[in-house]
């Protein structure tokens, strides 16, 4: 069958559009039919992807980052529902989405560490040509949807830091934003049930992980994307120190994580609902939200996705 692939030329700062021709070589080399589209605005893939899984293009190939693979996830959803308004039985609905394949041309490619899948362009493609799938986990958010992560609070605020950043390039820039955003120190309270407990008090961050890293951040160290479950890492740092403190360890995979601090706390859970007192900023695979909010609700969709894997 003819593949779609859809690239992302912004993604990784215009650098995804600077390696399509490495990629495109790569994908032809291991010997993958396809056909291409770019995106060409923010949204665009969700409705490039939902028109490909319409058309039965099969696997549809992204070129791109986190935001990308997951905006790609929200498009094959879309076109799950919609023919499911058209008639379609209830097994067909629930089925997973997919094939789903990834060339990593973004900046930090959390989802792809997190699969255990090739960096190197020639790899990844020989891992989209032998056709292996595995089915993971999908998480939701106030009705979007999402591969890697999500959060509130000092998270998304590093975010907005990291877009503003000009002049360093790759995992760098992420560390930058975050100090940055440590020294403005921003706080939220507020309540996080998940499915059996709740935390009423305040946040430094708020994190919901189905995989473990997030701009090279182990947010979410214990996460698994096949277990059914989302984990939640949330805490409160009362001082700069604190949080500069909670920095390095959050490059810890494991042991000497930091969510192994005081004030910290990670858990699994299928559900987790969280109001907070006064807005915050909330993403999506590194997307922000076009506003802040203080309401949200996720929920885990179980082997939802099919992912061409080694």
């Amino acid at each position: 069958m003819t593949a779609k692939v859809i690239l992302n030329p912004y993604s990784n700062r215009w650098n995804s559009q600077k390696r399509w021709a490495e990629a495109e070589a790569a994908l032809k080399s291991a010997g993958v039919d396809f056909e291409l589209v770019v995106s060409e605005r923010k949204g665009h893939i969700i409705e490039l992807a939902a028109q490909a899984a319409r058309e039965k293009f099969s696997p549809i190939i992204v070129a791109g980052g986190d935001g990308s693979v997951g905006d790609a996830a929200n498009g094959l959803m879309q076109a799950l529902a919609l023919s499911g308004a058209a008639g379609a039985d209830e097994a067909k609905r629930n089925e997973a989405i997919g094939p789903l394949g990834i060339m990593p041309t973004g900046s930090a490619n959390d989802i792809v560490y997190a699969l255990g899948l090739p960096t190197n362009l020639n790899e990844a493609a020989r891992v989209i040509a032998s056709g292996k799938t595995r089915a993971m986990d999908l998480g939701k958010f106030n009705g979007k949807y999402f591969v890697n992560n999500s959060g509130a609070g000092l998270e998304p605020y590093v975010t907005i830091k990291h877009e503003k950043i000009k002049w360093i390039k790759g995992i760098a820039r992420y560390l930058v934003a975050a100090m940055q955003a440590i020294m403005d120190k921003p706080e939220w309270a507020g309540r996080i049930k998940w499915d059996d407990d709740e935390y009423v008090g305040k946040f430094s961050f708020i994190s919901i992980g189905n995989g473990r890293r997030t701009g090279g951040f182990f947010m979410t160290p214990h996460a698994n994307l096949f277990d059914g479950k989302l984990t939640l890492a949330f805490g409160y740092r009362a001082t700069r120190l604190g949080l500069f403190q909670a920095l390095p360890r959050a490059f810890n995979e494991d042991k000497g994580s930091y969510v192994e601090l005081d004030g910290m706390r990670e858990v699994n859970s299928t559900k987790i609902s969280i109001h907070l007192e006064s807005p915050s900023p909330a993403h999506t695979d590194g997307e922000l939200l076009n506003e802040w909010i203080q309401d949200f609700e996720y929920e885990i969709l179980p082997k939802k996705l099919n992912v061409l894997v080694k």
